[in-house]
């Protein structure tokens, strides 16, 4: 069965814009060669870190959010952590709650008016 999933990764600082690039449609080929669909990615641009990862104060966050199955992952985490250029990563699997109706929304927002 197929699930959500968004991973998140940090390239150095120092890379130019076109190894950037390339980083990311690897791992995306990655994903896709693997099974994953419907893959979406989000370049978040240089940003500062919350503190010093290898001796870098920035990074270039990506994000990725795709349906696969449990074991598309594991390729690319391997590629990820014997890349020097991804300082971190992190995948997450998305547990997307329905939408609730509009009588639910109303029927909450009563309760909740009447505490």
């Amino acid at each position: 069965m197929a699930t959500n999933y968004e991973t998140m990764y940090i390239l150095r600082p120092d890379l130019i814009e076109e190894q950037v690039e390339q980083n990311i449609a690897k791992y995306e080929n990655i994903i896709k060669e693997n099974g994953a669909e419907d893959v979406q990615i989000q370049n978040r641009g240089k940003r500062r870190l919350a503190y010093e990862i290898n001796r870098h104060r920035d990074g270039v966050y990506i994000q990725m959010n795709y349906t696969a199955i449990g074991s598309t992952i594991a390729p690319m985490e391997r590629a990820m952590r014997l890349s020097e250029e991804v300082i971190r990563y992190l995948t997450i699997k998305q547990d997307l709650a329905e939408p609730q109706t509009a009588t639910e929304e109303v029927s909450a927002a009563a309760i909740a008016q009447e505490r």
